[in-house]
């Protein structure tokens, strides 16, 4: 079997380049087919640059905006759908923390009821046989729904005589907190000395509350005015 040679057209160069170099501007339909081919050629790829450049560049940063925006969009959809799925849930919850913070806020007494808790703070560290060398009440700190009552004690007393009276203040019916606590022995007698801040609390009554909200409002005030 014969196998014939197969020969490629030769391209001439040299007259490709002087079909270009004669071209008369004045007369397009006159160039040869390659130079129009290339200007038209030129043409498009200019086209589309332009294209891009101007109208089709913003387009696609618009489209990637939106296709973000619709991901937030339908993440948010579905947080919302599982809250709404969950709200049942949400609500049982909430009434669970209403009844917690109800019961914590029934042991904190109001204003009436402070000095006879403080006399129970002393009666108890009588009943264990201490002697209260010094019972300060201190300045009263307001927060925002309760105020805070600290009482500076030093005691004299034995060592599990105080781990005692500490078991009877936890026992009270009414939130009291121990805190700075320092223990010495003292001199002579071979006791020691409990050196204290007691801290009780109290919940504001709607009178109080008011005051307080109504001077937080006044200090921002004042903070906006100074800026």
């Amino acid at each position: 079997m014969n196998v014939k040679s197969i020969s490629l057209p030769s391209i001439d160069f040299q007259s490709i380049a002087d079909d270009f170099r004669f071209m008369n501007p004045n007369e397009p339909g006159s160039w040869p087919l390659i130079p129009k081919i290339s200007v038209l050629l030129g043409l498009f790829v200019a086209i589309v640059a332009a294209g891009w450049w101007f109208v089709w560049n913003d387009q696609f940063v618009d489209l990637e905006t939106k296709e973000r925006e619709e991901q937030t969009l339908k993440q948010q959809f579905l947080d919302k759908k599982r809250q709404a799925v969950n709200l049942d849930l949400y609500v049982q919850q909430l009434a669970e923390i209403d009844r917690s913070f109800g019961a914590l806020l029934k042991q904190l007494p109001d204003k009436s009821e402070i000095e006879a808790l403080l006399i129970e703070i002393n009666q108890a560290g009588l009943g264990r046989g201490l002697q209260f060398e010094l019972f300060k009440p201190g300045q009263e700190q307001v927060k925002d729904f309760y105020a805070e009552l600290p009482v500076t004690v030093k005691i004299n007393g034995g060592y599990h005589d105080f781990g005692a009276f500490a078991a009877d203040i936890a026992k009270l019916p009414r939130i009291v907190t121990l805190n700075n606590i320092s223990i010495a022995p003292v001199k002579e007698g071979g006791q020691l000395t409990l050196d204290a801040t007691t801290k009780t609390f109290r919940y504001l009554d709607e009178e109080e509350i008011a005051r307080q909200k109504k001077s937080e409002q006044d200090k921002k005030a004042a903070q906006g005015a100074k800026k």
